[in-house]
Order: C-alpha cells, then structure tokens, then sequence
C-alpha cells in the first residue's frame, strides 16, 4: 500500500508533493535531448540521445557509442530548476483533426519503457508543476485570470479523482459490449497501465514547458493552490470540453454507467432557464437546427483568441455544423474507423439521445448488417477520419429521382463530449465579468470547493467556500 501523501499550500510544490506519471510519447524509438545533467543510479547523462528496441534489449545510442540500457531507464534530474529535457516528433490531437507532431520541453523526470507494441516515454513531476502546464496547454496561456483559475480547479480535481479511481478498479472493470446487435463502448483513463494519465486530450492536455507561461497562469496556479470540488465529500470527477452547443450532458451517457450529480443537465445560459426534453428526437432537432442564446454562441474572435490554442483557432463552426457524405464514402469511412463493414449504408437512425441532444445509440443499416453502435466517442470516431465535433447531430438523407440515396448530411451542435465545463462558455462568462466560483457554480451544481489535506486513499478538507447552485449565478 502506498504511503499517505499530504498535500496543502504550503507543501504542494515540494519534493515531497503528490508526483505524477505522464505518457508522453508512444514510438518504436524516442528521441530526446537533456539539457543539464541527468542521472541514472551512479552515471551521468547529458545531451542527445535515441532509444530503440533492439530484440530483447533497450539500446541507448548517441554520438560517443551505444549501451544496454534496462527497462524502465529512468533520468533523474540534478537540478529540477535549472535541467530539463526536450523529446522529439511527439505526436499530439491523435486522431482529432488537429493532430500534428511537435517537439517539447519537460521538467521533472524522465522515463523510458517497453510497452511491447512501442517505446513509452514518461514524464513524472509534482502535481501544481503539472497544472501549470495542463491550462496553458488546454487553452491560451492569455486568458483571463478568472478562467485559468476555474480551469486550475477542475484539472486538479479530475487528476486527484482519477488517481482515487485507479486504486478502486478491480479486473471485472468492463468498458465495451459487444456482439452481432450491438458495440457499446466508452473510453477514459483506465486504458493506461504504466502511467497515470496521458498527455493528450485522451486525458488532459499536457505539453510541458512548451507552451509559454504567463503570470496569468503562475497567479492562477498559487491562488488556487490545493483546491478541488467535492461533492458529498468526495473529490470531483470534474470533466469539460470545447463547447457544449447550449446545453451539458450527464457523464453516465459518455463514460460507464454511475451517476455523479454533479455532471448534470445544465443550460449554457444566464438568460434562458429551460429547454424541451432533447431526448426526444423533433425536440434535439429544433434544437440543433436553431441558435440558442447561450454562453458558447459566440464568435467573439477577442475571447476565442483567448481561450483557443493556435491549432484550436483553425476550428471555426463549433457551435453548430454540418458534414456530408455519399453512401460509399459513408460505407468506407465507417468500415476504416471502427472494423464493422456494414455493407451499402441503408440509414441512419437516433435511438437514445442524452439530455443534450447527444446521441448515445445509433443504428446503422446496411446491406450486410444492421446494428446500433454507442457511446458518444464510438460515434464520433465512426463518422469522421479523425472525431467528429460530437454526436449532437441530426441525420438529413438525400435521394434522386428514382429512390436511391445519394447523400447523407449530418448536422450537429458543439464540440467534444459536452460533460462539465464548456471552456468556451466559461470563457463567456469571465469575459461577462462571473469570477470562478460563480463558473464553478455554474457547470457543477451542488458542488463544494475545498483545500486538500491529503490525496491518497484517505482524503480529508478544510472547506473554503460553497458551491452550491446549479445554473449561471448572477454578479
């Protein structure tokens, strides 16, 4: 059992502070560059080196020879202030229209394991060290202070929860149902075995030093330091994505079944109290066809430079969009996504709608099979070569004149899961002057804020203030 670890404002960014393990980068060979001196056991490292898989053993090559390194070769640093380390062509946005590979810069330490199909590289450093990079990866480094301080507190709470989680998993954890009627699937964390979360939006995004630091962030980090929300005392599993589309979606509809009442219905809005039940197929259509006034209906391009990283700010129609394909293309795409070939894609039905809309089982029927695939991140990947913005989408089918269908149009609302906070619509709302407890308050009704006293399998607060209702609060 591992032993307790404290965590409070005073000790969080301390040697002794909870360290955490980050996937990084998944190749047959990595590549990095240690600035400063590194250690391993009693040698010393520094500059360029590669990694690969050489039969059974780990080969370290650089520019004076090779060595047989071990398994689980970890770099220590001398300095954690003054040494860090850069690795190359790390790969990010996977399989999101955004991916793209970029080298990065880490602090901490760095280790490297063979997960059999490739090389993982991972980077383990304290927790707040982490945050610092999590916002300003997750958003612009610029935004407003009130924003990163909301995005600082949720981070840290989903990071905290899902280290609780792991300890709790047992060998009977199942993410996927399938057989010849259906394939029900969801994924989160669990997926990682030798590390605590992954570097991209899998998790969080995390992209070390490289993304630049602002005062902003540091004064967002230190303000909030050993912050979480809790509810019934219990750390938060605080989720969020892009943009919601006007409303947010229960977590049971996109990851396993178990309700948290904190991740609710929740309109997007200070203006608008209620909505039809979209569940309900012509509800979630009228919906989706309109342009609600809510939070995350903007094209302010001033806020959206500010929540929105570089590559973010290439996705223009988030709010509300539209794909199209034709039959083969439709036939292929799906068949080349997610290995079911349905044949000739006959159509495409809704059958279970979440409380935003979001599809979470659809039926696809085809000359070869007819079958009902879910969860929400199953359809997605299924209607797009990357991910499709969410599965808050209406089907229109096309026909000519003799009968046969020529094209499917998918019309849909919002970007990403729509579980939590909508950083587009948090952004709104520090942009309208909320602070972040009342963006807090907002998206995660019934919620308490807390300071850690500490976060291994006995947990413990000294509460700060309470968060206690759902909807926008007024300033």
């Amino acid at each position: 059992m591992k032993e307790p670890v404290t965590c409070n404002r005073s000790t969080c960014n301390s040697p002794k502070a909870t360290s955490l393990s980050i996937g990084i980068l998944f190749a047959p060979a990595i590549t990095f560059r240690l600035n400063g001196t590194y250690w391993n056991k009693d040698q010393k490292y520094s500059g360029e080196y590669t990694i690969s898989k050489e039969g059974k053993n780990l080969i370290l090559h650089s520019s004076s020879g090779t060595q047989i390194v071990p398994d689980h070769f970890t770099l220590t640093p001398e300095n954690d202030e003054t040494t860090n380390f850069d690795l190359l062509n790390v790969m990010i946005g996977i399989n999101f229209h955004w991916q793209r590979t970029e080298d990065q810069k880490f602090k901490g330490t760095l280790k490297i394991m063979d997960e059999g199909k490739h090389l993982t590289a991972i980077n383990i450093l304290p927790l707040e060290d982490y945050l610092l990079s999590v916002i300003s990866s997750e958003m612009s480094a610029t935004s407003s202070l009130e924003l990163l301080k909301a995005h600082a507190v949720i981070s840290r709470s989903w990071l905290i929860a899902q280290k609780i989680k792991s300890e709790k998993l047992t060998d009977t954890y199942q993410s996927c149902i399938q057989d010849e009627q259906q394939y029900i699937r969801w994924y989160d964390r669990e997926d990682h075995e030798h590390f605590d979360v992954c570097a991209d939006d899998h998790c969080q995004r995390y992209q070390g030093i490289s993304k630049a630091y602002t005062p902003f962030v540091q004064q967002a980090i230190e303000a909030t330091r050993g912050e979480v929300l809790v509810y019934a005392g219990e750390i938060c599993d605080a989720r969020f994505s892009k943009c919601c589309g006007g409303v947010t979606e229960y977590f049971e509809n996109t990851w396993e079944p178990v309700n948290h009442p904190y991740l609710t219905k929740v309109i997007d809005s200070d203006t608008q109290s209620s909505t039809p039940d979209l569940s309900q197929e012509e509800n979630a259509r009228k919906w989706i066809l309109s342009t609600p006034d809510v939070f995350c209906n903007t094209r302010d391009k001033a806020i959206l430079s500010n929540v929105l990283n570089d590559y973010d700010q290439e996705t223009q129609d988030f709010f509300r969009w539209q794909v199209s394909y034709s039959p083969s293309e439709l036939s292929a795409l799906i068949t080349s996504r997610i290995g079911i070939d349905f044949g000739e894609i006959q159509s495409i039905e809704p059958v279970e709608r979440g409380v935003s809309g979001r599809i979470t089982r659809l039926r696809i029927q085809g000359s070869k099979r007819d079958m009902i695939i879910g969860k929400e991140l199953v359809i997605r990947k299924a209607f797009s070569q990357s991910h499709l913005y969410s599965s808050a989408f209406i089907v229109e089918t096309e026909k000519d004149t003799s009968g046969a269908i020529t094209r499917f149009t998918l019309k849909g609302a919002g970007w990403g899961h729509g579980v939590g906070l909508c950083q587009i619509g948090a952004a709104v709302m520090s942009a309208k002057g909320y602070d972040y407890k009342q963006i807090l308050s907002h998206y995660f009704p019934g919620t308490q804020l807390e300071s850690i006293k500490n976060v291994n399998s006995s947990v413990s607060f000294a509460a700060t203030s309470s968060i206690n209702r759902g909807g926008a609060v007024e300033s």
